[in-house]
């Protein structure tokens, strides 16, 4: 069992987390503990999980709770970075085309890195 490492920065108009470890049952709550602390009036949330080597279902369901309760806020998640296993989570599970959307529909991800 890897350590999952959270780095969170802060924005006037936006938080970036750098996520690097495995996302699994044993460290999803640290992630958590993270995005707990967001305040309120960011817009948007920018998940950089390109150190995330692994993860489970309780990652992806931590992914999924954070996209709904974000839009419900009218707020946006924004995931970058994902390495292949990660990714082949969320394509198996349908998971993809709702967490991150076509170059069509994507959102405008400018000013989403760290400044």
């Amino acid at each position: 069992m890897d350590n999952l490492t959270v780095v969170t920065q802060q924005y006037p108009d936006r938080t970036v987390i750098t996520v690097a470890g495995e996302m699994d049952l044993h460290t999803c709550p640290t992630l958590m503990d993270a995005i707990s602390v967001i305040p309120p009036d960011r817009k948007a949330l920018r998940l950089d999980m390109s150190g995330v080597s692994f993860m489970d279902s309780s990652g992806l369901n931590l992914l999924l709770q954070l996209h709904h309760r974000l839009l419900a806020g009218g707020r946006q998640l924004v995931i970058a970075g994902l390495q292949d296993q990660p990714t082949q989570v969320l394509l198996l599970t349908g998971a993809y085309d709702v967490l991150l959307p076509s170059s069509a529909d994507a959102p405008d991800t400018a000013g989403f890195g760290p400044a």
